[in-house]
């Protein structure tokens, strides 16, 4: 079948700043293709690529122009050439949405699953971004109040004692059965102060870290694996692992205790789905979650979990990132309490 692509560009503003340790957030660039064929008049599908500055591997001045180049290859050879683009996972993943989309008749519904269908819904963790002290304490207060029972709290850009004691702040009024507690690093600990950080953080039942430092060090990251009393996830340190046998030996080097996983940061739904057979070899967890896409690649994200998990999921995704920005696009996306629904009108 020939298809048709055409690509528009567009930029969404965050609806308050969105702090990491590597930087804060105030606006994201976003590609969107529209997937088309002459046999299948009025059927489109539609995907969404994009990068995080300084994150993403395949982030370049001339990311527009490569992705055109892709787009024209595609068009020629009538399908995705899933090899050749290990290296482009932002624009695999965007490519991959609009192709499962247009199978699916033009639905926003990509897969059969009981989310699809409405019948259930995906557990999320409540995130809390970086910020002041105050900043932080009303954003977690929101989030349970909100009915969250998985808490994810972003750490590195403040003083730690500070971040301690919103750890400690939760847990004196939550018990470990009442609130998942997630801590994500974004790589801010160094190899020197980590273990004891996380040993202090470890003394308020926290369910695991991302990220504790920043990544291509797999002896370290292998010997804080070793030693952490909590269990370690990784995330930034899959960036740019895109063939199969790099997976591998990562995996094998460092041996976390799971991965979370971003389809446009890590190999697309495919790379993803080899991740997850990989880790799952190893009786290594993982779950998925967005990276401030638009609703349409949070929809697309959401769709795969409930594919790949599912049915039925228990263990809380990292999905709620649909209300991040002010002029986001419609999507039968909804957060009800601490659950993502898929509804339809």
């Amino acid at each position: 079948m020939m298809y048709h692509i055409q690509i528009s560009g567009r930029t969404l503003h965050f609806k308050q700043p969105a702090g990491t340790s590597r930087g804060v957030y105030t606006v994201r660039k976003s590609y969107f293709l529209t997937l088309t064929s002459d046999n299948r008049p009025g059927v489109k599908g539609i995907g969404e690529c994009a990068t995080l500055p300084d994150l993403s591997c395949d982030a370049s001045p001339q990311y527009e122009r490569t992705l055109q180049h892709i787009c024209m290859m595609v068009e020629q050879l009538g399908k995705i050439p899933f090899e050749m683009l290990r290296p482009y996972p932002s624009i695999l993943f965007g490519l991959e949405t609009a192709f499962v989309q247009f199978q699916a008749g033009g639905s926003t519904a990509l897969f059969d699953t009981p989310f699809a269908r409405g019948e259930e819904g995906i557990p999320i963790n409540g995130l809390v971004w970086m910020g002041t002290f105050e900043e932080m304490l009303r954003r977690l207060e929101e989030k349970l109040n909100q009915g969250f029972h998985c808490v994810k709290l972003k750490i590195g850009a403040i003083d730690f004692d500070h971040e301690l004691e919103l750890v400690k702040h939760i847990r004196e009024r939550f018990s470990k059965s009442d609130i998942e507690l997630r801590v994500d690093a974004n790589g801010g600990f160094t190899p020197e102060n980590a273990l004891q950080r996380m040993e202090q953080l470890a003394e308020y039942d926290i369910h695991s870290i991302e990220q504790p430092i920043k990544q291509h060090q797999w002896k370290e990251m292998a010997r804080l694996c070793k030693e952490s009393p909590l269990p370690i996830a990784l995330d930034e340190e899959l960036i740019g692992v895109n063939m199969k046998g790099m997976k591998e030996e990562l995996l094998d080097t460092v041996r976390p205790a799971y991965l979370v996983l971003k389809p446009s940061l890590h190999g697309g739904m495919a790379g993803c789905k080899e991740w997850i057979g990989m880790a799952r070899q190893r009786h290594i967890g993982s779950w998925i979650t967005s990276a401030l896409e638009s609703n349409v690649g949070l929809n697309a994200v959401s769709h795969f979990a409930a594919h790949i998990y599912g049915p039925h999921i228990t263990f809380p995704q990292g999905l709620g990132t649909g209300l991040l920005f002010t002029d986001n696009i419609p999507m039968p996306l909804k957060v009800e309490g601490d659950q993502l629904w898929y509804k339809e009108e």
